[in-house]
């Protein structure tokens, strides 16, 4: 009996938020709207968003004795997350500088901070958490080692999720255990590098599995998803809405395909429900304060 459906390990970090008419060009400056702070990082957000879906999640990550620190703990035990593994100090916590243009789309630059100090020695010491979670999920926000260390304790029976972002050439042990990697068209781009055939969004997805992972999937924004498993290639249409603001819709995704997956879907139901809930996030602005709950998603 798992006591959590998902532990997520990965970033917690400040977003700092300005809407621009442009982004600036290179040695120009432009005015934007009034700073907004959110809570933020993908690892957190994932938590968050998984939370709100009613999944009883855990959150492995690490985070600065300050302002932004505790702004990020009261979101997390806001949502309900459990919160056990988040550990406080030795840098200050991540920052990410977020700009918004009016079409929704979005830039960021991370500063990592604590995140970069979440060390494979932490994993090793959240061993309770890695045995009593059904889905573990991690992004690249945090050093790789840690990653390869999530891998190396994960329980006998438990799936692991991976987001690489930001992308990276990932160890084969890595991709061995990925089921589903997820990635969008610039992170499949960078790990398929010069393999790369083609613009088929198709092709990424067969070279991607190709490589190892058990199961992949692709987001394509408004083109929806494809799924990839040695069975085939499938595509996941999207849901039609007015997007506003699309930071932290993939990280909703993900959330929202690892708490389905670890409650008995199949690879394509949980990419639809995550489809769903992906394009939910979009109509508002904001990553955490923009995830839907689970009534939210059925009246899509």
């Amino acid at each position: 009996m798992y006591d959590y459906d998902l532990l997520v390990v990965g970033s917690a970090n400040a977003d700092l938020v300005i809407g621009v008419d442009r982004r600036p060009g290179p040695g120009e400056t432009v005015l934007g709207s009034d700073l907004a702070v959110h809570p933020g990082g993908k690892g957190a957000n994932q938590a968050v968003a998984a939370a709100r879906l009613g999944a009883r999640t855990a959150l492995l990550a690490r985070v600065g004795d300050d302002a932004h620190g505790r702004l990020l703990l009261d979101s997390q035990r806001r949502a309900g997350v459990d919160t056990v593994g988040v550990l406080v100090g030795g840098a200050p916590t991540g920052v990410a500088l977020i700009t918004v243009d009016p079409s929704g789309d979005n830039s960021i630059v991370v500063s990592p901070g604590a995140n970069a100090r979440l060390a494979p020695g932490d994993v090793r010491a959240a061993a309770s958490l890695f045995q009593a979670s059904r889905v573990v999920s991690a992004q690249l926000e945090i050093p790789l080692e840690t990653v390869e260390e999530v891998v190396r304790n994960l329980a006998d029976g438990s799936r692991f999720v991976l987001n690489p972002s930001p992308p990276q050439p990932l160890p084969s042990q890595v991709l061995a255990a990925c089921d589903p990697l997820i990635v969008n068209e610039h992170e499949a781009k960078v790990i398929l590098g010069d393999s790369a055939v083609g613009d088929r969004p198709e092709d990424w997805a067969r070279i991607l599995l190709a490589k190892g992972p058990r199961s992949v999937v692709v987001t394509l924004g408004a083109e929806g998803a494809l799924v990839a498993t040695p069975e085939g290639v499938s595509r996941i249409p999207s849901v039609k809405v007015a997007a506003v603001d699309t930071t932290g819709a993939g990280d909703a995704f993900t959330a929202a395909l690892a708490y389905r997956l670890g409650a008995g879907a199949s690879l394509s139901e949980a990419a639809a429900y995550a489809a769903r809930v992906g394009a939910a996030a979009v109509t508002r602005e904001g990553a955490q304060v923009s995830f839907p709950t689970a009534e939210e998603v059925e009246s899509l």
